[in-house]
């Protein structure tokens, strides 16, 4: 008895990962579809023949386009989300912000399709996640704009507006998804590479945290 029970829990865990496999393959390509053609440009067959699968495939994990893109969208949201974690442990403003900086840079360069497909959706009013926006983005920007502005009661950074400084943050840092056809074009046509991530994720980080005041200023200026 105890060996069938093992059996039937081995062959359940593998369902659940093949399912995991399969979501995971079918985001990925939803998310390069999306971004290249826009919402009401994709399809679902444009999706399965990317992800490598039978439609009908694709409609048992999700039902419709409308729930596979939001899925997408949530997807990205939730990875921004976590990259903000370092705010509620951080030891300071400039480890908080700096270590914020860091991972959105990195999630630009994970993430560079869910980033568009998030701008594009957005730059067209959000018409399918506007419930999103005035909802889940809206409490996690306050809470975030509440940790930078104890940062400043504190006397750690300048007396900058916390909505402001997160909306230049964005900017920056999705720039370099967003944007990554112009960025590759200015380096001779080619993706930056590793050596050029970090300075860029070295350079953005710095210039903001002195702008802040989070960091002294550098050698020689005043």
């Amino acid at each position: 008895m105890e060996e069938a029970v093992r059996k039937m829990r081995i062959k359940a865990g593998r369902r659940t990962d093949i399912r995991r496999a399969r979501e995971e393959a079918i985001l990925a390509a939803a998310e390069k579809v999306f971004a290249e053609a826009g919402f009401g440009g994709a399809t679902m067959q444009l999706i399965a023949d990317m992800a490598g699968m039978p439609k009908a495939n694709l409609h048992y994990y999700f039902a419709t386009k409308e729930d596979l893109y939001r899925r997408v969208v949530e997807n990205i949201f939730t990875i921004w989300l976590k990259a903000a974690d370092c705010f509620d442990n951080a030891a300071d403003a400039a480890a908080g912000i700096g270590g914020y900086i860091e991972a959105k840079m990195e999630i630009s360069r994970r993430h560079p399709f869910g980033s568009k497909v998030w701008a594009s959706e957005v730059m067209h009013g959000a018409p399918v996640i506007q419930d999103y926006l005035e909802t889940a983005l809206r409490g996690w920007t306050e809470g975030r704009m509440r940790a930078i502005q104890r940062w400043i009661d504190e006397g750690q950074i300048a007396a900058v507006d916390p909505r402001h400084l997160l909306y230049m943050i964005w900017a920056t840092t999705q720039h370099y998804a967003d944007f990554g056809h112009q960025i590759e074009t200015l380096n001779a046509g080619k993706p930056l590479t590793d050596r050029q991530w970090r300075a860029a994720i070295d350079s953005v980080r710095e210039i903001i945290l002195r702008g802040i005041g989070a960091l002294p200023p550098a050698p020689g200026k005043p």
